[in-house]
């Protein structure tokens, strides 16, 4: 298939009713279709993986091509220069988080990228750093400990940013990075415990939620 012919079939798969429900959980509609994820990782599965043409479909700006796109595409074949220009794109939490947990958390440069993005000002950019390391806790099996208590100092250096997208994704990569193992753990729920001392709502509040889940026998 070629990217005229999955624009075709996306139209022919687009949900009013499912696209009214995108609007309330927030996210942006104006070049929407309403397909549901299920739906579209069957289409990508009939694709399998095609860079050239992942790279083709996110330049229609279609959300549902864009959400397709992060399936098909190869992270072996994804630059560092193609995750600055999606993340510089990205326009809604959930294009974030797919193309975070579907491709770029399997490319050689997460680690850098989580560190990177995760410091920069912009919401979804921020937001797609803690994703990222996120992701990567749940995916990289093989992955040393150091890499993620590495990425620690960087959960509390950004606990204040009350932002509703960056404060869950950080309370999210803090929890993924504690369930690896008993170790991981012990050094989240450390890095929890300092959060709660700080004096900042957003800390006290991913700390709490994150021991809530950490410590849930």
């Amino acid at each position: 298939m070629n990217t005229e012919e999955i624009i075709v079939l996306l139209k022919e798969k687009s949900n009013p009713k499912y696209l009214a429900g995108m609007k309330r959980f927030g996210i942006r509609d104006e070049f929407a279709l309403g397909i549901p994820l299920p739906e579209l990782r069957k289409i990508s599965k009939s694709i399998k993986i095609d860079q050239a043409l992942s790279l083709a479909l996110w330049k229609t700006n279609f959300h549902e091509a864009r959400l397709l796109a992060s399936m098909i595409g190869d992270p072996g074949k994804v630059t560092p220069e193609q995750m600055d220009e999606w993340v510089n794109d990205f326009d809604s939490w959930d294009v974030c988080d797919q193309v975070c947990g579907n491709l770029f958390d399997r490319t050689p440069f997460v680690i850098e990228k989580a560190l990177v993005y995760s410091g920069r000002s912009n919401e979804f950019t921020k937001r797609a750093g803690f994703v990222l390391m996120a992701e990567y806790a749940v995916h990289n099996k093989k992955a040393g400990d150091e890499v993620f208590v590495s990425f620690l100092p960087v959960i509390q250096r950004e606990a204040c940013d009350g932002r509703n997208f960056v404060r869950k994704a950080v309370n999210w990569s803090l929890r993924q990075i504690g369930k690896r193992n008993a170790c991981l753990r012990g050094e989240a729920i450390k890095t929890a415990g300092v959060l709660l001392e700080m004096d900042c709502k957003t800390a006290r509040w991913i700390a709490s939620d994150a021991l809530r889940d950490l410590t849930r026998k």
